[in-house]
């Protein structure tokens, strides 16, 4: 059972901790990749050497190398499985194991209704126990040590904020995300709501004046609070704060793989955000909040606020008030090309269609002003996958009514629907069409075109026509 992920240090913890926990219900052999040196260009992730992280010993018995040869090996994914089917499996193929980067991995193993009801085979168990398992190196281990020598002055729940990437990045633009991050302006909601249970709360993040701001506003406590400025080696201190987050009576979290680990570390439960208030309290707290202190948040802090805030009441909402939350984050971060979208969507929903087309055009205008390197990201965000599905899909409809209508920006967003996400090219070449037919000198309408003739010609093998 082989763990290669590649991304952060709680993704990869988590894909190892899955893979060995499989591997012990098995008996198979347990292995794993990992650089051998430190990744410094990761913008977003922390992650150190094989060797700093690991001891000597653990890592000549399960290191596989930075990599392995995946065709040898078979995908452990959503689909159920057994003892015997992988056995069949390996017979069948010649597979030399299985990688098991799936988070949800053991939630497919099938061992029985019996042994499954038993408390040694549940994941959550399951996993701290194997954790426990896991060979770390003498600094990472006296790190988590230090964790355990500091008391909490009163029972302690834990609230990780994560940014990263999800905020501050790409990732932002693409709405998929929501579930993996606790918004800042949701955490004094948070905070205020535990300390009426008698509870305090330790706030973990990555954005240190988010940090300072709430430890201010609301008397929660930060990891410096116990010690976490003494390591200056950010994988180290990475540890020592999950430790701390395990130490916790509970932890509120988004999806963050981070939490997750310090979940399994403890063995205790993680809470989503809308655990607390619901979807609509959740949303209306981040409101008010952003109403009463939006300048206090870092511009793309209160706009994923309200990105968030939309995302949970947009089905239980009119089209002018979901307006009217878009419109707030559009201003706090105007590059993010899913607030156009869906503000068009929204016109078009209504079937203002002058004001949706208006808002697509200018904002493909500015991007080919500002000549990104994507020439077009807009159309990319539209279309982009989640495991969830495409996120804008509710939209598409929406799109394809006033293309039809007569709207040429409408129609070049229906013809990248149709080629990218449904695989219907000579839609998506006729929908074209129509946007050159309003505009027949338009270059981005032509680098459309000719972006899906280009696609249809490779799939066909005919000859490429002008």
């Amino acid at each position: 059972m082989a763990a290669t992920r590649a991304d952060g240090l709680g993704g990869r913890l988590l894909a190892m901790v899955n893979a060995k926990c499989l591997a012990d219900k098995l008996g198979c052999r347990f292995g794993f990749t990992w650089n051998r040196r430190s990744i410094d260009d990761m913008q977003f992730h922390i992650v150190d050497s094989v060797d700093k992280v690991f001891a000597p010993a653990f890592v000549e018995r399960h290191w596989l190398g930075e990599k392995i040869d995946a065709v040898r090996f078979g995908v452990l994914g959503g689909t159920p499985f057994t003892r015997d089917s992988l056995a069949a499996d390996a017979d069948r193929n010649g597979f030399q194991g299985w990688i098991c980067d799936d988070f949800r991995i053991l939630r497919s193993f099938r061992q029985g209704w019996f042994k499954g009801l038993l408390p040694a085979y549940r994941p959550t168990r399951s996993r701290h126990r194997t954790f426990g398992t896991l060979g770390f190196s003498e600094s990472v281990k006296a790190t988590i040590a230090a964790a355990h020598g500091f008391r909490f002055p009163r029972p302690m729940v834990a609230l990780h904020l994560r940014s990263g990437d999800i905020i501050h990045g790409n990732y932002r633009s693409q709405m998929a995300f929501g579930d993996k991050v606790v918004p800042a302006p949701l955490a004094r909601a948070i905070v205020s709501k535990l300390a009426s249970k008698g509870l305090a709360t330790l706030v973990i993040g990555q954005d240190r004046a988010t940090l300072d701001y709430l430890k201010s506003e609301t008397g929660a406590f930060l990891s410096d609070d116990f010690g976490a400025e003494q390591f200056e080696d950010e994988t180290l201190k990475a540890f020592f704060e999950m430790a701390l987050m395990a130490r916790c009576r509970q932890i509120h979290a988004g999806s963050s793989v981070f939490a997750t680990i310090a979940s399994v570390m403890g063995g205790i439960r993680v809470l989503r955000p809308k655990a607390v208030f619901g979807a609509r309290g959740t949303a209306a707290a981040i409101l008010d909040e952003l109403k009463a202190r939006q300048s206090d948040y870092h511009p793309l802090e209160a706009a994923y606020g309200y990105q968030s805030a939309i995302m949970l009441m947009e089905n239980s909402i009119g089209p002018a008030q979901a307006r009217g939350i878009l419109e707030k984050a559009a201003a706090l971060d105007p590059q993010n090309p899913a607030y156009a979208l869906k503000l068009a969507a929204g016109y078009f929903r209504e079937r203002n269609f002058g004001d949706g087309e208006a808002i697509l055009k200018a904002f493909m205008l500015g991007e080919i002003d500002a000549g990104t390197e994507n020439s077009m990201p807009i159309l990319d965000v539209l279309t982009a996958p989640s495991w969830r599905g495409r996120m804008m899909a509710g939209d598409f409809e929406l799109y394809f009514v006033a293309a039809n209508a007569g709207y040429p920006y409408a129609a070049a967003c229906s013809a990248q629907i149709l080629h990218s996400a449904l695989g219907r090219t000579e839609a998506a070449l006729s929908m074209v069409a129509l946007s050159l037919t309003a505009e027949p000198a338009n270059r981005l309408f032509r680098e459309i075109e000719l972006t899906v003739r280009t696609a249809a010609t490779a799939n066909d093998g005919s000859p490429l026509r002008s």
